[in-house]
């Protein structure tokens, strides 16, 4: 069974990349209550579950299941790249009562738990209140589990879009379809995605938000319902290695060739990353950081790329040799 968007000319200059954080914040509220299915996010989950906030959640969680559907107008794909949070809630608190109804009640429809089922029904007494207390939810959620992470989350999910947008400019967009998991697949006129449900929707000319992120693995999830702007949300790249404390794990070969805060920095950007992202991360000024990868950038270990108002850095194919070498 698949997923399958039909497309177009039109639609092949309409596909776009961009990140989400309103997205991000409600996949993590899922993650929140299905650690063992995402075992790389172990260190995320350990960091939260002590703050106890599943209870507080509730009607959040009650309007979703741990995978599967959630209420489309809690988190509509973004209209520009990067959007801010601010301005995603925004948009949530502005959806429509109709629209909200609607979609409460294809939740309720979908929503086997007998306790999450009357909290359902008390929110779809009154669409609007409803809409209002998931925003402010949904901002509570923003706050407690994903803000605190949100610069390193941020810098893993330019890294992938900038990758995939060197492989659309010398690869073509099929390889770059083929490229995002296993169970997304280009075809000469559809993008299939394997799915538990057949599912079809033509785009006409609406194109394709694909969109990375940091928590939304082992899914795969595709937005087809109108109005909403169809889109593809995939696993970004580096998942896995997300969430490790990378200002420990400077091999001692390398700390003893270019010092141990420069190994450190060096072994951090197999993503690449800001300068106050970096401080943040090893708890050093940014300052000190920026002349370390001067530095390091001077030596040819290091690109150095500007996104908007940031610098990224990231290591160059010799910076990955010398720390693979180091490494045991």
């Amino acid at each position: 069974m698949a997923v399958r968007l039909y497309f177009d000319r039109a639609d092949l200059l309409r596909v776009r990349f961009a990140t989400s954080p309103l997205l991000e914040t409600v996949i993590a509220t899922r993650a929140l209550v299905t650690p063992q299915a995402r075992v790389y996010l172990r260190p995320w989950w350990q960091a939260v579950r002590s703050q106890n906030i599943g209870e507080e959640l509730g009607p959040l969680l009650a309007v979703q299941r741990p995978y599967g559907y959630m209420p489309d107008f809690l988190c509509p794909p973004p209209s520009g790249p990067a959007p801010r949070i601010e301005d995603q809630l925004a948009e949530v608190r502005a959806t429509a009562p109709a629209a909200v109804k609607r979609d409460l009640e294809r939740a309720l429809s979908r929503q086997p738990d007998a306790a999450a089922r009357r909290a359902v029904r008390e929110l779809l007494e009154e669409p609007a209140a409803a809409r209002d207390r998931l925003a402010d939810l949904l901002e509570v959620a923003w706050r407690r589990l994903v803000l605190p992470w949100w610069p390193r989350i941020r810098e893993l999910l330019a890294a992938d879009i900038a990758h995939r947008s060197r492989a659309l400019a010398e690869h073509g967009l099929g390889e770059v379809i083929n490229d995002l998991d296993d169970r997304v697949r280009w075809k000469s006129d559809r993008i299939e995605v394997r799915a538990s449900a057949e599912h079809e929707r033509t785009l006409d000319g609406a194109g394709l938000v694909l969109i990375p992120s940091a928590f939304t693995w082992p899914i795969i999830a595709v937005v087809t319902d109108p109005p909403w702007r169809p889109a593809l949300v995939y696993p970004a790249r580096g998942i896995a290695t997300l969430w490790r404390d990378r200002s420990a794990e400077a091999p001692q070969a390398l700390a003893r060739l270019v010092g141990k805060t420069r190994a450190a920095l060096l072994v951090a950007l197999d993503v690449p990353a800001s300068t106050a992202t970096l401080a943040e991360r090893h708890g050093l000024s940014p300052s000190g950081v920026s002349a370390h990868l001067t530095a390091l950038h001077r030596a040819g270990l290091l690109t150095r790329r500007r996104h908007g108002h940031e610098v990224r850095y990231g290591r160059t194919p010799l910076g990955d040799l010398l720390v693979d070498a180091a490494s045991p």
